[in-house]
């Protein structure tokens, strides 16, 4: 997947397991700069939730200060969930925040706050603009590796990529879906289920049913084998 040149830089994180789950969010979806300001704890690079994304965190770059993290970047943006503060800054969603880093041709960091404050004001005003992901008001924060996945998501999501779809399948000719029919039919007077004085009514409604069932010619010929398999056990059973 093509993806704009990317530092993750998570700021003051606390949880070992919400790096590793970062980590993994980044090999997901093709990115592998990992940048920490002063982590809670430097065991992160053990993070047992960073399932085969070990190298993300052995390659990690631990930084002081957010200055120092994002000297080499020329567009440093920051994720928030907003709450009451005055941000004076740009803020857009996601969605179009996304586009704007994809056209971009320099380095971007990307700031993630940590589990317990987000980015504080200081951290804020390293950055550009400010985006953040949809969610409904009463429960804003989202989970830190969770924003970093769903982040990168939207850097690597193509709207305009052609959906793949499987190959058309050959449909149940008209003779098929009728012999099904009628074997249905013949069943089901047998097992007592249709009797004579609804017998038409009975077929139609069968018929409909199989019609609705929309089926691939390949499912029609199992369906009659089963059916004509069922049919001869009946027969045997009561004679």
């Amino acid at each position: 997947m093509a993806a704009p040149d990317v530092s993750v830089v998570l700021v003051s994180p606390r949880n070992p397991l919400n790096i590793g789950a970062a980590a993994r969010a980044m090999s997901n979806f093709g990115f592998t700069k990992m940048r920490l300001v002063n982590p809670y704890d430097l065991a992160f690079r053990e993070a047992k939730s960073a399932v085969k994304s070990n190298y993300i965190l052995q390659q990690a770059q631990v930084f002081t200060t957010v200055a120092e993290a994002i000297a080499d970047c020329d567009l440093v943006i920051g994720g928030t969930s907003v709450g009451n503060r005055d941000l004076h800054l740009p803020l857009h969603r996601l969605e179009a925040g996304g586009q704007i880093l994809k056209e971009h041709k320099g380095a971007i960091a990307i700031l993630f706050g940590s589990e317990k404050f987000g980015l504080s004001n200081d951290d804020i005003s390293h950055c550009h603009w400010l985006y953040r992901i949809p969610a409904r008001e009463e429960h804003a924060s989202m989970n830190l590796g969770q924003a970093v996945a769903i982040t990168l998501y939207e850097l690597c999501r193509n709207p305009d990529m052609e959906i793949a779809r499987f190959e058309a399948v050959e449909r149940a000719s008209g003779a098929e879906l009728e012999r099904l029919t009628t074997l249905l039919q013949t069943m089901l007077t047998e097992a007592g289920y249709i009797n004579e004085r609804t017998s038409v009514t009975s077929e139609q409604k069968l018929r409909r049913l199989v019609m609705r069932l929309g089926m691939p010619a390949s499912d029609a010929h199992t369906w009659l084998g089963i059916l004509r398999q069922l049919h001869w056990k009946m027969k045997q059973n009561g004679s």
